[in-house]
């Protein structure tokens, strides 16, 4: 799976640390989800999508084509 955290997050002019904050992860949770190492819980998912001003996760988190991580 990739994701767009970094993009979105420095579209916002937010740390890494910020949106930890967020979203109640610890900041070594969004480094390992922005480099594709963490695959965040549904609930998770939901929480970066809105703490980026995105409705969807669909426009955070990106599935491979066959699916998979």
């Amino acid at each position: 799976m990739r994701t767009l955290i970094r993009e979105h997050r420095k579209e916002l002019g937010l740390t890494q640390e910020e949106l930890a904050e967020r979203v109640g992860v610890t900041r070594q949770t969004i480094i390992a989800l922005e480099k594709g190492r963490y695959s965040p819980s549904l609930i998770l998912a939901h929480r970066i999508a809105r703490a980026l001003g995105r409705e969807h996760i669909e426009d955070i988190f990106i599935l491979d084509e066959d699916g998979a991580k």
